[in-house]
């Protein structure tokens, strides 16, 4: 860590940022970037900020990534504060410009980082723990939904294109298998056989998008329970964070993405997959928590599709996983031999948990 904590005092120079920094720690979450939390003595008292290397693998335009957060931040803040709305500061993330006023800092060309006010008093969770949880993801991302239905000016920079294209998530996977360049496939023979089985459900939405019955929105795209933080003391959702997916998509895909990881009592990773299963419990706070701000705007079209996008959306993810795998492990970071595999099967669960249940869970979203 000597070499981090070295270059973070060097970062930490070139934002807004007045007084010294004290130390900075790693955060292990997320998958994709780089991200550390630095304590500053700001004349006598200590303040976080977030400090995160955007990683452009992932992300090859980053400065379109950031025009994208600082419209949608800046959009979000001023319906706040319009309504009133109070713990603005805590409500929606706030970027930290660098000395010259960008809203990034480009290291001699290569690294790419930003800097974000650390949010304090709230706490995130890799597992929903209980009902009431579910209801505040779903609300908070239907509201982060509904906040951008009137996003004025040009339409959002696609940050990774085709991102929940499921016919071309369904291609890749199709070419992972054939080529088979690291000799993985033998060891993933009935998680392959089940994802060909699923084709029939690829395009249901891309069509539905395609002949407009389905309209295109303001999405976030990466609606995992731990995109979520909750205050420590009320258990109310406060903010949303890791806005780099937020781009042109589709409300379902979001809603799909938290069936997927709010109702089920395990981790993605989750190796023991007798307790892998969709628990309708959860499942009904969830559209309930969503519905009540996403209400507001979703037409009579999406929500017939509420329940089928959870199972669409944890095959997608699913498959991604097993693409991975077969590729030699190079997009989701891994931490053991294997565990694209495991991720994968654990989706797989997943999706037939919520394909038995299916028909339950759209007439009680019928009915709110």
């Amino acid at each position: 860590m000597a070499y981090q904590e070295k270059q973070l005092q060097e970062i930490s120079k070139k934002f807004q940022i007045y007084g010294e920094i004290l130390h900075a720690e790693t955060l292990k979450i997320g998958h994709i970037n780089e991200t550390y939390t630095a304590t500053y003595d700001q004349g006598g008292t200590r303040v976080r900020y977030i400090h995160q290397k955007i990683n452009k693998t992932v992300f090859k335009n980053p400065a379109a990534v950031m025009k994208n957060v600082m419209r949608v931040t800046t959009h979000i803040r001023k319906k706040q504060e319009a309504r009133n709305v109070r713990d603005v500061t805590r409500r929606s993330l706030i970027v930290i410009p660098t000395r010259d006023g960008k809203s990034f800092f480009q290291n001699g060309g290569s690294e790419v980082w930003r800097t974000l006010v650390f949010v304090e008093g709230v706490e995130t969770y890799e597992a929903v723990q209980s009902p009431e949880q579910a209801y505040q993801a779903g609300r908070a991302f239907g509201e982060f939904q509904h906040l951008l239905v009137d996003l004025p000016g040009e339409r959002l920079f696609e940050t990774i294109p085709d991102f929940h294209n499921t016919r071309k998530r369904f291609g890749a996977l199709q070419q992972a298998i054939q080529q088979d360049r690291f000799n993985r496939a033998k060891d993933a023979e009935p998680e392959i056989d089940f994802a060909l089985k699923q084709e029939p459900m690829v395009d249901v939405i891309l069509q539905a998008m395609a002949k407009r019955k389905i309209p295109e929105r303001v999405t976030h795209n990466d609606t995992k329970f731990n995109n979520v933080m909750l205050d420590v003391l009320t258990g109310e959702a406060m903010c949303v964070v890791d806005l780099d997916t937020v781009m042109p998509g589709c409300a379902l895909y979001d809603f799909g993405d938290m069936v997927r990881t709010t109702t089920s009592p395990t981790l993605e990773d989750e190796p023991d997959l007798s307790k892998v299963k969709m628990q309708m419990p959860m499942f009904k706070k969830l559209a309930e928590g969503y519905l009540s701000t996403a209400g507001q705007f979703l037409t009579k079209a999406e929500k017939s599709y509420i329940a089928f996008s959870g199972k669409l959306i944890t095959y997608e993810i699913g498959i991604r996983f097993l693409t991975d795998f077969l590729s030699g492990d190079t997009y989701f970071r891994i931490h053991r031999p294997g565990h694209n595999l495991d991720r994968c099967r654990t989706q797989f669960k997943l999706v037939e948990s919520i394909e038995r249940q299916e028909e339950t869970m759209q007439k009680y979203v019928n009915r709110l």
